[in-house]
């Protein structure tokens, strides 16, 4: 590829970014704007942001790689990632709009009642919005690396710099301009380079990709995109239904996803957001596997130098001779540099409304409270990634989706649809399943080497910390009766009341 177009396809995206970000800043003013877009953000609008900051590099670029390495088997993948918001679409999007919160914690503490339960989802809320940007600013530097030659931790500043930039001017409501166009640019990124590479190999008669790049068992994925996968055949169950378990239950507990639904109007528009952003991720995850099954063909190669995730970068160039086969890379580029960006936003604001209302709102008014929380819940990741480089992204993300299935899942699914929950249930059973899931964070950190169930547990926890952390909030909240919060009933039916239903709030 050629360094010169990759630099200017990541140079106008940048730029493209700022501008976009900048010129929402003529729609920001209130402190309502900046967390949650004063609420008036519409379902097209809406589910094209969820898209662009949900398909993280690690969509753009891992399920190609998987595809590649693997085979077809792996295309369950991105079907758990999608079928995320089919869960969410049921049983939590409408509610938790209708809830009237700003954040997770603000949910936590109006249906619990308790300040304990909102700090311990304050703690959670920015523990895996940091997990999630880790990896972000991680796999940003060695991507930059590897197209330009510059150093590591260039991509990872370069894209905290531009987040803060977005944040700072806008909030919220710039953020969601960004990322609706970034999810246009992902997808038009992957789509016009597949419909010439499609063209090339029905013209060429190579061979089927089904017969082409045996699988490499237990191989690694390409630095950045190596998932946890247990080559002992006894465990190999485990690990799927463990991670399908934390991609279906874990989308739910993500902050920078939970907080979109937060924007819309009313809940009859959150769901209709769901409902989009169901299309958009289908329609995104044809592709990768497009490019993935083409270079088992064209650059079975990758597999063997551990580069597999590149191939979405490569490939077009190795089809293609000449000026167009670069240029069509370069777009390839531009996407998955957009995908940085664009997840790392949607995280910041997540992270930083939780921030301003319990550390910097202390000390500091409004929006600037705000902006003080970005800048230190960007700062924090940026470090942790400039000290642990060793960690695979793809890893890091898979356990913070098993992270967020383990408590916040079990909190938004009881607490809206069982009133029995109390605040010693959901305490303990968020103490649960954030330890337990936790051990397996600090352990995949720390770079233990195991082997055996002890390693399939702690690889993909989310099939025990998920039952785990449920049974605990039932048994503990069953245990704990007169501790139900006296308006239970009431705040539950203004869950589930459709707006245009008039309620007696007297």
């Amino acid at each position: 590829m050629s360094t010169g177009l990759a630099v200017v396809a990541v140079t106008t995206v940048v730029l493209a970014t700022l501008a976009i970000g900048t010129w929402g800043l003529r729609f920001s003013r209130t402190t309502s704007d900046f967390f949650v877009a004063s609420r008036t953000v519409r379902p097209r609008l809406n589910a094209s942001a969820i898209g662009g900051e949900y398909l993280s590099a690690a969509s753009f670029l891992g399920v190609a790689g998987l595809v590649l390495a693997y085979g077809a088997e792996m295309l369950w993948y991105p079907v758990g990632w999608t079928a995320g918001y089919l869960v969410l679409l049921v049983l939590v999007a409408a509610p938790l709009r209708r809830s009237g919160a700003y954040t997770l914690p603000d949910f936590a503490e109006t249906r619990l009642e308790s300040r304990p339960v909102r700090i311990v989802s304050s703690v959670l809320v920015v523990a895996i919005g940091w997990l999630y940007l880790m990896p972000q600013f991680q796999g940003a530097g060695l991507a930059l690396r590897t197209i330009t030659g510059a150093p590591s931790w260039l991509g990872g500043v370069l894209v905290a710099t531009v987040v803060v930039v977005n944040v700072f001017t806008g909030g919220m409501r710039s953020v969601t301009f960004v990322q609706a166009f970034q999810y246009w640019l992902k997808l038009t990124a992957l789509l016009v380079p597949a419909f010439f590479l499609l063209l090339i190999w029905i013209g060429d008669g190579a061979t089927s990709p089904a017969t082409a790049g045996a699988a490499v068992g237990g191989a690694v994925v390409g630095d950045l995109w190596a998932l946890p996968m247990v080559s002992d055949q006894p465990y190999v169950l485990y690990t799927t239904y463990s991670l399908i378990m934390a991609t279906f239950l874990g989308t739910m507990g993500l902050p920078h996803v939970v907080v979109r639904f937060y924007t819309n109007p009313d809940g009859r528009a959150a769901r209709r957001t769901t409902l989009v952003v169901l299309g958009l991720l289908g329609l995104f995850y044809v592709l990768p596997p497009v490019y993935g099954a083409l270079g088992r063909v064209y650059a079975p190669d990758l597999v063997g130098a551990g580069a597999s995730d590149t191939v979405v970068l490569e490939l077009p160039a190795r089809m293609i001779a000449g000026y167009g086969g670069e240029l069509l890379s370069a777009l390839t580029t531009a996407g998955a540099f957009a995908a940085f960006l664009s997840t790392s936003s949607g995280l910041t604001i997540a992270v930083a409304g939780v921030l301003s209302q319990e550390i910097t709102g202390r000390r500091l008014a409004g929006v600037t409270a705000f902006r003080a929380a970005a800048l230190m819940g960007v700062a924090v990741p940026l470090m942790l990634a400039l000290m642990t480089s060793g960690v695979s992204v793809a890893r890091a993300v898979g356990l913070a989706f098993a992270v967020a299935a383990s408590t916040f899942c079990p909190l938004l699914i009881l607490g809206i649809w069982w009133p029995r929950l109390t605040d010693a249930g959901a305490l303990a059973g968020l103490g649960v399943g954030g330890v337990l899931s936790g051990i397996a964070v600090v352990d995949t950190l720390a770079g233990t080497e195991r082997t055996g169930w002890a390693d399939a547990l702690l690889a993909q926890p989310a099939a025990w910390t998920v039952p785990a952390a449920f049974l605990t909030m039932i048994v503990v909240s069953l245990l704990t009766p007169r501790r139900r919060p006296v308006g239970v009933r009431r705040f539950l039916v203004r869950l589930h009341t459709p707006e245009a239903v008039p309620l007696d709030r007297g």
